[in-house]
């Protein structure tokens, strides 16, 4: 990043050759300084006019730094994103790219060479299916396979038809076994016997993972032995198999339950050193035991915490294996990214395609080795040919036509990014510190203390979700009730009885499939009238709120207009012949607070006379809440309202909860 007193000089070479001093456009030597031209700002000119802008908004009587901070947005894990970074926000040097303490990436020259790996995750148990599936992807830009095998997937004895037709010695091969992964690992072995292939040229991961596994089951009757069959497996890479690794530290298993990314980062460093430690006592050097790890994020659609994840946990396992005593070049470690399958919907899927693209830049950027970008439909089921095509072009064209590996490290020098990775840094090591005092991770997975964090985190997340301060599009926002739900071939079940899966849009959409429910049954979905008040001119704005607020539940708008003025009366009659024509047994009064304070509580006596069964009203309370409510208002909804309570109690309302 250009110097301070650098970035505030930007030159041009004006190309005319040598003309001597112009004192009015500070021309020298042919050298056109613009930035010369303009007086340099200070920090506290601007918050002089963010103060400015702020009072204008309604937030009088900030100044200075607590200016600054009402723009301020707060992140998880105690993290907050300025509206302002300067050369003043100061990070530890983060190193250059192949260099301890590899923040800035694990190879010198990055992506630029060869782009990323290109992993497609298979979970089609159908092994003719997945063997046409895996020949087509690698045939059309796929660069390594991440196969589901075992009780979950793909049967063990199905790896040779699976790979059928795939060069082994071209091709990497991950496994994802479950508790089987030592069987899945023998079987694969015996492959690249039965193919001829070199040992030195088989590459992949054996997906060896028993404490995530632990965290996925909550199962630990185990752990121990396939601790030590996990170790065993790694003896055999490190001897034979020199471009494979025996074991993943999938931090899957967090973020999928909720995990901030703290605490993904810290569960992650935590089974990392317990891995650690038990291949070192089984015999293994250090530099040899972390090279046979391999680590899997997720990737969201936050592409600067996702940035700053990957950049922290390179940082984070270089400080742990520096501390072991480790070479420097053993410090490096490999990145597996994966699109976030919390952040994905089932309703209105196609919007899943934008965030999957971001969460893929952003892996990118943040210098993964490998990427999985999940299809689409992810939650609907087993992708087809389609959806798997769109997520495995997603990664090409980023490659191929975006070119986003041919700069190293594209976010180096950014002072947000910097600072960010530094201050997740922190808040990470603080994590893993806590489950290394409470016993390392496997006691605090069976101890609780991993779920019980996690748990707190994902309650302080589905909070902003409900109010919408997390918006999800298409879902919470901007729903499209009419659109065709997507089907899809039913996936096995998913391990569970540890720690939960959970998505971001799960409450919005089971009250969307119980409208779905309604509609079948009914003929209709539930309906809402929106009784307002005055021209369209006055109402719309809030009618327009008021209606996409309900329809994130499936509960459908129907506007009834009601057209008074000020100092006029209300047609109870006509109001009462539209409420019937609306069919509907709720309602959400919409217009302007003056028209309120007029008709609000004369307008919601007529609803509870026609039988409405609960009445909202778009706005926030305000001075005339009680009056409102004694006239039998019992609701308001607003910009950052809980809009799944309102839905429920909708629901409630109807009858139909």
């Amino acid at each position: 990043m250009t110097p301070p007193a650098a970035a505030g000089e930007t030159t041009a070479r004006t190309g005319t050759g040598s003309h001597g001093e112009d004192e009015d456009l500070g021309v020298q030597d042919g050298d056109l300084a613009l930035a010369s031209l303009f007086p340099a700002p200070s920090r506290e000119q601007w918050r002089r006019l963010v103060a400015g802008v702020l009072a204008k908004s309604g937030k009088p009587g900030l100044e200075g730094q607590d200016a600054e901070k009402a723009l301020s947005t707060a992140l998880e894990d105690g993290l907050s994103a300025q509206p302002l970074y300067t050369a003043d926000d100061q990070a530890p040097d983060p190193g250059f790219p192949g260099t301890a303490p590899y923040v800035r990436g694990n190879r010198p020259h990055g992506a630029v060479l060869d782009g990323w790996d290109i992993r497609q995750y298979h979970g089609d148990p159908r092994p003719d299916a997945a063997n046409q599936a895996v020949l087509a992807d690698l045939e059309n830009g796929v660069t390594s396979l991440w196969l589901e095998i075992g009780d979950q997937g793909l049967p063990i004895d199905a790896l040779p038809k699976v790979l059928d037709g795939v060069y082994l010695d071209l091709a990497a091969v991950v496994l994802d076994a479950g508790p089987d992964f030592g069987a899945a690992a023998q079987r694969l072995f015996k492959l690249y016997d039965e193919r001829g292939v070199p040992d030195g040229q088989a590459t992949g991961n054996l997906g060896a993972d028993p404490l995530g596994l632990l965290a996925r089951t909550g199962a630990d009757e185990r752990t121990e032995s396939l601790l030590a069959e996990a170790a065993e497996l790694a003896g055999t890479c490190a001897q034979r198999y020199p471009g494979v690794r025996a074991l993943t530290v999938d931090a899957l298993a967090y973020h999928d339950a909720g995990a901030s990314p703290a605490q993904e980062l810290g569960s992650a460093l935590a089974t990392a050193v317990a891995y650690l430690r038990q291949l070192t006592d089984a015999g293994l050097p250090v530099a040899d035991a972390a090279g046979q790890l391999e680590f899997r994020y997720a990737a969201t659609a936050d592409q600067f915490l996702t940035i700053a994840k990957l950049r922290v946990a390179r940082r984070l396992w270089a400080r742990v294996l520096e501390a072991s005593g480790a070479p420097e070049a053993a410090a490096s470690n490999r990145l597996h990214a994966v699109t976030s399958s919390v952040m994905m919907t089932e309703r209105d899927p196609w919007v899943n395609i934008l965030r999957t693209t971001v969460a893929c830049m952003a892996a990118g950027v943040g210098g993964a080795e490998s990427v999985t970008v999940l299809p689409f439909d992810d939650v609907v089921g087993l992708p087809d040919d389609f959806t798997r095509r769109v997520a495995r072009n997603t990664q090409s064209i980023l490659l191929d036509e975006s070119h986003l590996g041919r700069v190293v490290d594209p976010a180096g020098g950014s002072w947000y990014v910097e600072r960010l990775t530094d201050d997740l840094a922190r808040a990470a090591w603080a994590w893993f510190q806590e489950i290394e005092r409470a016993g390392g991770m496997r006691s605090a997975l069976v101890g609780g203390l991993v779920a019980e964090r996690i748990g707190a985190a994902w309650e302080r997340r589905t909070a902003a979700i409900a109010r919408r301060r997390e918006p999800i599009l298409g879902v919470s926002e901007f729903p499209n009730l009419g659109e065709k739900a997507l089907t899809s071939v039913r996936r096995p079940g998913r391990r569970g009885g540890g720690l939960p899966r959970v998505r971001r849009a799960e409450a919005f959409e089971a009250l969307r499939d119980r409208a779905e429910e309604l509609l079948v049954r009914d003929g209709s979905r539930p309906r809402i009238a929106l009784v307002a008040l005055g021209s369209e001119a006055v109402y719309s704005a809030r009618s327009s709120f008021a209606a996409n607020l309900f329809q994130a539940g499936g509960i459908e708008g129907v506007v009834v207009p009601v057209p008074v003025e000020s100092g006029s009366g209300v047609d109870a009659d006509a109001l009462r012949a539209a409420l019937a024509d609306s069919e509907a047994k709720i309602a959400c009064l919409c217009s302007s607070d003056a028209l309120y304070a007029e008709h609000a509580t004369e307008v919601a006596r007529i609803l509870g006379e026609a039988g409405i069964q609960r009445i909202w009203l778009a706005g926030r309370p305000g001075e005339r809440a009680e009056e409102y409510r004694e006239a039998g208002v019992e609701e308001f909804v607003y910009v950052g309202c809980d809009v799944l309570s309102a839905l429920n109690t909708a629901y409630a309302a109807i009858g139909e909860f």
